[in-house]
């Protein structure tokens, strides 16, 4: 396979400035990530069924049905929804796959959102201790040789890639314009993308052989942008990070497809965090186990 040249750097680019760079962009990443009511604060994984129930920690009693969730509210309950106090009965309506809204409760939010097909509840507290000591996550040192130049391959058409998820009973389906191909080493490698957030923008879930020994064990992701009408790109492994499922078992994470397995060792981007909150299952769903952010 052909590949585009060696990524050219500035002159005024050295091993040190490619460090403080990619320094800057972890903090503001890090910063993101432990964020009063981002996925560290989240205190619970609740699944809604068609049986009205109260949930720990959250005012009202929830159900979902054809029209999407409910939540009938007692005479002392209120909810913040887009900014307005809501009392009674509040009907959500249908979500889209991977959308939902986050409304505010009495001491934190809670997301209503739809996963693998199924409505759910997920409470986030600003003084969840999880949240509360967390003090970032140990990734390699920045190394410019990970920052690999490669080229989109486009699909005719796209391609909706259905994956496993972190939780059990449950799939993603993404869409996938086309894949990724680069070189480490001289050694050929490619990786199924999936569409980003914004047009041009474009990411892939993968696992490499330092995956559960160095880095997390289900997955890393990392972004990369192409532009219209181009197929050169440029892979920065530095950047890959982890998602929610490396830090709570209340994430619904992708894994990535079978052919993202990477046998090369990453040795570049974040590693496996050194705490994490794990689960326990209780009759509503999912909640923390006695002692939330023990290994």
């Amino acid at each position: 396979m052909t590949l585009p040249a060696a990524v050219e750097t500035a002159p005024a680019e050295t091993a040190d400035a490619f460090a403080r760079e990619w320094e800057d962009w972890h903090e503001t990443h890090e910063e993101r990530r432990a964020d009063p009511h981002g996925f560290l604060a989240v205190t619970g994984l609740f699944w809604l069924t068609a049986e009205p129930r109260r949930y720990p920690g959250l005012p009202g009693e929830w159900f979902t049905g054809v029209t999407g969730p409910v939540v009938v509210l007692g005479d002392d309950e209120t909810l913040t929804v887009d900014g307005a106090e809501v009392t009674g009965t509040h009907a959500f309506g249908p979500l889209a796959e991977r959308d939902g809204v986050t409304v505010g409760f009495e001491g934190g939010v809670v997301e209503v959102a739809k996963r693998g097909g199924r409505d759910i509840l997920r409470p986030r507290r600003p003084d969840f201790p999880f949240l509360a000591t967390y003090t970032g996550t140990a990734a390699f040192p920045a190394d410019p040789s990970w920052r690999i130049p490669g080229r989109f391959v486009r699909f005719v058409a796209p391609r909706a890639i259905e994956v496993g998820a972190a939780v059990d009973g449950i799939s993603h389906v993404y869409d996938s314009p086309g894949y990724v191909e680069f070189l480490v080493d001289d050694e050929p490698f490619r990786l199924l993308a999936f569409d980003g957030h914004r047009p041009g923008s474009l990411f892939a879930l993968f696992t490499d052989a330092t995956s559960g020994v160095t880095t997390y064990a289900a997955n890393r992701t990392v972004s990369f942008e192409v532009a219209e009408g181009s197929d050169t790109t440029v892979i920065d492994f530095n950047r890959a990070t982890n998602l929610p499922c490396a830090y709570t078992d209340f994430a619904t994470c992708p894994l990535p497809p079978a052919e993202n397995r990477l046998r090369v060792a990453v040795t570049a981007g974040e590693r496996t965090p050194d705490r994490r909150v794990h689960g326990e299952v209780s009759a509503e769903g999912l909640i923390p186990a006695e002692h939330p952010g023990g290994r």
